[in-house]
């Protein structure tokens, strides 16, 4: 009996306790829905970039503010979706699950887990919207950020902090680069974050597949918004990228971003334009497509000490048709970004990999962002690879060349084949200064134009062998000194007796 006194008794003071007053809470109703987009109307004070919660678990972003509706869209699936639900205000903008619980795992836009692993345990967010670093806040981009293609590296370097714009046609070698250049961060302590905006399932399975296979994906995070999915998460994928990234960087950490692509991200934004009715400008485009791309790029950067001297390097990928860098998204971008990588499909299917053209490359960090030793060996060789362009050229109509036009021939030949690289096979910085030496030097006049590369492979062999601590010592330094370029000479000359007497 004394149990249920107890009981009685405290039921008593809660009851007496219990504070009576009224709870009001906005709230709209849907009155039209499709593909994606809503209408609601009785959502008086929703902000715009606001986060609604409509019944049933589901929830939408509010995009258009008009004088008697929302246009809102919706960032979970349409399943049991119907007008006449009810829509209410949260008074919070989109935030997504941040940290390093994130490395290793494939996420979708609004922080929902892919990979069929656990779920997140979503101890800290990060809102995808918010301002870029000032001015005052960033520091200047002057550290390499090695990409591991000797094309790249030597003649379009890209310094942390820095948005370097990869554009080409479809199918002539984006993602690969983007790729190397994430399995490139491998024990370098920098994190990756690989955003996949449209992509095939099948295409964004490949490259976690790759990630796997060279054990990259512990310090990789992949969020994938695939072609199958709703325009309104494709359009939020790369803020939500971002955010990741910018969680990383405010922590002092290097953190390497890749938007593949941003020509679907503005398509995505249009169709959610087009069916919010906002007027279109030049070809079908809204207005502001301009700053859904800048506002994002522009958070991409390299704080100050103060700050703790993070960056966010921006590897964005925009698809041309036919070639054209000329038209909007493009010409868009490329205004936007320190430089570009342009990929040209004739040099694709030329069999040079990557092909890249080097005549519409560049790197508004330039030389800022090399090594001594990168900068003294790559000084001349975009030089020499235009001169022999231009000689190349003008062989074709069956002149008669005399002796220097025919070295000069061959050399920018052998200079152009030792550029070739293998997808998946990223170089060390050392490498590729001790090949860029050779190569530069004209050491492989004599051998064959189709054994360049074989030559190439086989003295670098040679000397991680013979002279374990050279190549290491390069890298330890960032310096080529001259005792350096004599002991280069000595071990080309001692492999070449080597490789002759075999």
């Amino acid at each position: 009996m004394t149990d249920y006194a107890f009981l009685t008794d405290e039921l008593k003071r809660q009851v007496q306790s219990f504070e009576y007053g009224t709870q009001l809470k906005e709230a709209g109703r849907i009155v039209a829905c499709g593909d994606g987009v809503l209408t609601i109307e009785g959502l008086v004070g929703v902000k715009s970039g606001e986060l609604i919660y409509i019944t049933g678990g589901k929830y939408a972003l509010a995009m258009n503010l008009e004088e008697d509706s929302v246009g809102a869209i919706l960032l979970t699936n349409a399943r049991d979706l119907s007008e006449g639900d009810l829509a209410y205000c949260t008074g919070r903008i989109v935030s997504v699950p941040v940290g390093d619980e994130l490395l290793g795992r494939v996420v979708n836009p609004i922080g929902e887990v892919l990979d069929g692993g656990k779920p997140l345990k979503g101890e800290k967010f990060r809102r995808t919207e918010s301002p870029a670093p000032s001015i005052f806040d960033r520091s200047k981009v002057n550290e390499p950020l090695y990409t591991g293609i000797k094309a790249i590296d030597s003649m379009i370097p890209i310094g942390k902090g820095q948005r370097e714009l990869i554009i080409g046609d479809r199918q002539t070698g984006k993602t690969a680069i983007a790729v190397d250049a994430i399995l490139n961060q491998k024990g370098k302590d920098v994190i990756c974050v690989y955003v996949a905006i449209g992509q095939k399932i099948a295409a964004v399975n490949s490259v976690i597949q790759t990630l796997k296979k060279h054990d990259s994906l512990s310090y990789t995070v992949i969020v994938s918004s695939t072609a199958s999915e709703s325009a309104p998460l494709q359009y939020l994928a790369p803020y939500t990228g971002t955010a990741i990234a910018e969680e990383f960087m405010l922590q002092g950490k290097d953190v390497l971003i890749v938007y593949d692509d941003l020509s679907k991200h503005a398509v995505a934004y249009r169709a959610i334009s087009l069916l919010l009715k906002r007027p279109s400008g030049r070809e079908a485009y809204p207005g502001d497509i301009f700053y859904i791309h800048s506002r994002l790029l522009e958070r991409s950067a390299k704080l100050s000490k103060e700050l703790g001297g993070g960056s966010i390097t921006a590897l964005p990928i925009i698809e041309t048709l036919a070639g054209d860098i000329s038209a909007y998204i493009p010409t868009n971008v490329i205004s936007i970004t320190d430089g570009q990588i342009y990929l040209e499909s004739e040099l694709f299917h030329g069999g040079m990999r990557p092909a890249i053209n080097v005549g519409l490359s560049v790197s508004r960090v330039g030389g800022s962002a090399q090594c001594q030793a990168m900068k003294e060996v790559s000084a001349s060789v975009r030089l020499d690879l235009a001169h022999y362009r231009e000689m190349a050229q003008f062989s074709q109509f069956g002149a008669d060349l005399d002796v220097a036009t025919k070295q000069t021939l061959a050399k920018g030949a052998r200079l152009t084949e030792s550029m070739k690289q293998r997808q998946g096979c990223p170089k060390s910085m050392g490498i590729m200064v001790l090949e860029l030496y050779v190569a530069g030097k004209n050491f492989l006049s004599d051998v064959e134009l189709s054994s360049v590369n074989a030559v190439l492979s086989e003295f670098i062999s040679f000397v991680s062998e013979y002279y374990p601590y050279f190549i290491a010592g390069i890298e330890r330094k960032g310096k080529l000194s001259e005792e350096d370029k004599k002991s280069v000479e000595t071990y080309f000359a001692e492999f070449k007796r080597k490789r002759e007497t075999v």
